[in-house]
């Protein structure tokens, strides 16, 4: 029987507007974080703010209310939208765009980086994970967005890193983890039904890459992982960015609402459809099979069915069986013939 993982709280913010695609992969990670049979968060502690809905005043106010949690709590904080920086009398700013950002108006439409810094600062979990898919304008160029702001002033569309505020901000504190979806210098891959990066989040809190096969979602564990599917499912094009210098590995979720055994990817992103290159209509069917880093899985030739742990240079053709509802433990650098592992029989779904 499936439980509730009562003490995690989660934000999740996808703006929307220019950047469709970013309500979609809101709804899909606030989906996985409510799912008994997954993550298993108790679905009202799990705030979804799209569209319409993810303006300014909003967000900042979700941000607050995460504040007044328990400092026992797991917390995520997920954003998906536009960053934006500028370049002002010699200082860089960040901001975030909310729904219905004006760039003459950037104080009360947006979030600038010290804003968001505090409000970070002020959330007692001593277990915070902070999401952030800062996106690229596509096709804004800066005399477009100029508008009325000063001619001293030089404002961007960019793919915003973490700000600096906010990394100053969790100096000395642990349990408190960035992943920033990319590169500042790279753009953000999309896909269907998700971008790259929420779909290898996505993953990740269903106990991919787990160290552990105990039930839980691991913090270290899901950067580690998320940074190998994305780099795989981007054909090296994109490379999240992690910050956890003084955090440990603190559990996040459940990965199958209390039970030991994962359950698999959805269907949702079993066969996802991946940008072939940022920006483009052309989408390529990702066969996730064929991925070669799955679990801390290297160089898996074949389809594989319920591989758990470690295993590196292993021949699927060698092995001569397909193992629905086996476990297979560690196995190292195996040439030619493998010998079999040692074998669990588990319950079947």
């Amino acid at each position: 029987m499936s439980q509730s993982f009562s003490q995690g709280h989660a934000l999740i913010v996808g703006v929307g507007a220019d950047l469709p695609n970013t309500v979609q992969d809101a709804k899909g990670l606030a989906s996985i974080l409510q799912d008994v049979g997954r993550c298993a968060y108790p679905k009202a502690q799990v705030k979804t703010l799209t569209g319409p809905k993810s303006k300014r005043d909003a967000v900042l106010s979700a941000l607050d209310e995460l504040a007044r949690i328990n400092a026992d709590s797991s917390v995520i904080v997920y954003y998906s939208g536009h960053g934006y920086r500028t370049e002002e009398n010699g200082k860089t700013n960040y901001y975030l765009m909310t729904y219905g950002y004006d760039l003459d108006h950037l104080e009360t439409t947006t979030i600038s980086g010290a804003e968001f810094a505090s409000k970070l600062g002020k959330i007692k979990s001593e277990r915070l994970l902070v999401l952030l898919d800062c996106c690229h304008a596509g096709g804004f160029s800066g005399s477009e967005v100029l508008s009325k702001r000063s001619k001293s002033v030089s404002p961007k569309l960019v793919k915003a890193p973490i700000p600096a505020e906010a990394l100053k901000m969790f100096e000395g504190r642990k349990g408190r983890v960035f992943i920033a979806s990319s590169k500042a210098s790279e753009e953000s891959i999309a896909g269907e039904p998700y971008s790259v990066f929420t779909t290898a989040l996505i993953a990740g809190l269903c106990g991919e890459g787990a160290a552990k096969e105990d039930g839980y979602v691991r913090v270290t564990d899901l950067a580690q992982y998320t940074y190998a599917a994305v780099k795989e499912l981007s054909s090296d094009a994109q490379h999240p960015m992690t910050d956890f210098e003084q955090s440990d590995n603190f559990v996040l979720s459940y990965y199958a609402g209390g039970n030991k055994v994962p359950k698999g990817l959805p269907k949702a992103i079993a066969n996802p459809k991946v940008q072939t290159s940022p920006g483009s209509d052309n989408m390529t069917v990702f066969d996730q099979r064929d991925w070669n880093n799955i679990r801390n899985v290297t160089n898996v030739q074949g389809n594989q069915v319920n591989y758990y742990g470690n295993t590196t240079n292993i021949e699927a053709g060698n092995i001569g069986f397909l193992q629905p509802g086996w476990t297979v433990g560690t196995v190292n650098q195996v040439q030619g013939t493998t010998k079999p592992a040692q074998r669990t029989k588990r319950k079947q779904r």
